[in-house]
């Protein structure tokens, strides 16, 4: 397995498997002179960690991260930063009875079939346990982004839990950090509850749609080609474990406009380039345009349930299974920070790219 690394200046490597002795991330290109500690990036570690509420896994995991190189005197060296997070309450022996079959929906099959071998204990590498090595990577992108870009911030937010979708008309960026959720509508909090409960006592899950917007992002990042900045937002928020589509701007609801609609107007007025609507999420031709840049991916419901489905095992048996262990109902609620994660290691390569290239913009206006 050769391939776990992302990014080309700002380069993240994540290592390790759910129920091993440890998983971790090694940032390379991290700019020299940032602020960084232990304390800072447990911030947003505490933000993914299991065991929080009812409505994720009760495994319970401190998260708790240690700084092993790259960083003196609590600031960046610009040499490999290496992070260790240590895994204290893997219960293997939940996993006995699947150790032979296939979970429906689940990777088990796929990482069989490419390597005649899979840790059925949690999924391996397949497991959401990895999730946390990138959030620590993205406390890093998101340490050095207040920096370097002190405007830019990164909001990440659930908008729609099964088929119930939030009411527009209540959305509220301060609600977010108030319920289990992230969710920016408080007045749909307690149906999601009611109904997630409901699920997860019949033994089901359930998938969810989780939006990020980026305010304060410069002009300028991206590039034409094959290194297009909602390319790489999308590469990386499809890597995700369980996210199944993703989308910038409009996505999908492109289709269903004219070109008159679609085509948000430019303004230019105290020396402001402004625009009428933000149908392209703040990305044309995959480079930054200032505006917010708007991005939503779809998760999928946790294939580990208690509810007794139909596979087969390694010899091609026809057999019944029920996943026992401590799984979330729905893993969309703690993707909300990976996905965060996800788009700050973004966003600082591109910056660092971008700053690389040009030093800035080019083309003025006015």
């Amino acid at each position: 397995m050769s391939i776990n690394s992302f990014g080309h200046i700002f380069r993240v490597t994540t290592w390790g498997e759910s129920h091993g002795t440890a998983i971790g991330a090694t940032i390379d290109g991290c700019p020299p002179g940032i602020s960084i500690t232990e304390e800072l990036i447990q911030n947003f570690l505490d933000k993914r960690k299991p065991g929080q509420n009812k409505f994720t896994t009760q495994r319970k995991e401190a998260d708790k991260v240690s700084i092993l190189s790259g960083v003196f005197e609590k600031i960046s060296t610009g040499t490999p930063i290496q992070l260790l997070i240590n895994n204290t309450d893997q219960k293997s022996k939940d996993y006995g009875d699947i150790s032979e079959k296939f979970r429906p929906g689940h990777a088990d099959y796929t990482y069989f079939l490419k390597y005649g071998i899979r840790d059925y204990r949690g999924g391996g590498r397949s497991s959401a346990r990895e999730t946390a090595a990138r959030v620590a990577a993205g406390a890093i992108a998101q340490l050095a982004l207040k920096e370097l870009q002190p405007n830019l911030e990164i909001y990440g937010y659930m908008i729609q839990l099964g088929n119930k979708k939030i009411n527009a008309n209540n959305f509220n960026l301060s609600n977010i950090p108030k319920n289990s959720f992230w969710c920016p509508d408080s007045e749909v909090v307690s149906e999601w509850e009611d109904y997630l409960l409901t699920l997860r006592k019949s033994g089901d899950s359930v998938g969810a749609i989780i939006e990020i917007t980026i305010k304060g992002a410069p002009g300028g990042l991206g590039a034409p080609i094959y290194a297009k900045l909602d390319a790489d937002l999308a590469s990386s928020l499809m890597s995700i474990n369980a996210v199944k589509g993703v989308e910038l701007g409009n996505g999908m609801d492109v289709a269903k406009l004219a070109g008159s609609d679609n085509a948000d107007e430019m303004f230019f007025d105290g020396g402001n380039v402004s625009f009428g609507s933000n149908h392209a999420g703040g990305i044309l031709g995959g480079i930054s345009t200032g505006q917010d840049i708007v991005t939503r991916f779809s998760v999928k419901p946790t294939s580990s349930i208690l509810k007794p489905k139909q596979t087969i095992n390694k010899k091609g048996d026809i057999v019944e299974i029920r996943t026992k262990g401590r799984h979330d109902p729905c893993v969309g609620i703690r993707a909300v920070p990976v996905g965060e994660a996800m788009v700050a290691c973004v966003i600082l390569d591109h910056f660092l790219l971008h700053r690389g290239q040009n030093g800035k913009n080019q083309g003025q206006i006015g």
